[in-house]
């Protein structure tokens, strides 16, 4: 089974966490939009109604207007009842590294919002522990970005610079840059990593959400598998 068949096979499952009159938190990236488009479907034909969701990212908000799914800003439903989103990495105790898609920041204060987080993703995403796949994106304020380089290189990392594919630096929809991390896998704690980057001014955000998900949705050739927390 393909990567694409697997994102929608676990799209599929997490529709059925789905009620009529919730309010969801929608990520952002591949496996979302299928997801979106499960959700869409199910709204269009009337096997849910009355959904609000709350999109992580611009790319999200385009789509679920096309898609028909109501949205709303997280100022107006600062509570919500579910959250569904992807991640780059998912270890056994349900840790994660998201931010891949470049809307980590929203992606975090969407989740810290939901009653219960979901995470859906195919099974390559999951890892024995944090920074075996994925590097750990950082985002920071443009000012004095160089600035930070030391300091990841001092916790261990090779930090790089996102860019566009025309090599211009990457801007997150909050306007801020991403400085991706390279870790050696198990060499860091990264509880130790994520207290470290919060402490640091000019650092707006960072991809590991510790203790965020309530469960994890693994597609894989031979069928699903869900880890809950």
């Amino acid at each position: 089974m393909d990567l694409e068949a697997l994102k929608a096979k676990a799209s599929l499952e997490a529709l059925t966490r789905v009620e009529s009159g919730m309010r969801l938190g929608l990520g952002t990236g591949s496996t979302v939009a299928h997801f979106l488009d499960h959700l869409g479907a199910a709204l269009r034909e009337g096997r849910l109604t009355d959904i609000i969701g709350v999109p992580t990212s611009e790319r999200t908000t385009t789509s679920c207007k096309e898609l028909g799914i109501p949205t709303a800003d997280l100022e107006d439903h600062p509570q919500l009842d579910l959250g569904v989103d992807g991640a780059d990495e998912v270890d056994p105790s349900l840790e994660l590294i998201k931010g891949l898609g470049g809307a980590l920041l929203r992606e975090k204060m969407v989740a810290g919002a939901c009653q219960r987080f979901v995470v859906i993703a195919d099974d390559t995403k999951r890892v024995t522990n944090l920074f075996e796949r994925s590097p750990l994106p950082v985002e920071v304020v443009p000012f004095a970005w160089r600035a930070h380089l030391p300091f990841l290189r001092d916790l261990g990392a090779d930090p790089t610079l996102r860019t566009t594919e025309d090599r211009e630096p990457y801007h997150t929809d909050n306007g801020n840059l991403i400085i991706d991390c390279r870790f050696t896998p198990g060499a860091q704690d990264a509880h130790a990593v994520a207290r470290a980057l919060e402490s640091r001014p000019g650092v707006v955000e960072h991809g590991l959400f510790l203790g965020m998900a309530n469960e994890a949705i693994l597609a894989a050739g031979g069928g699903i598998e869900v880890i809950g927390r």
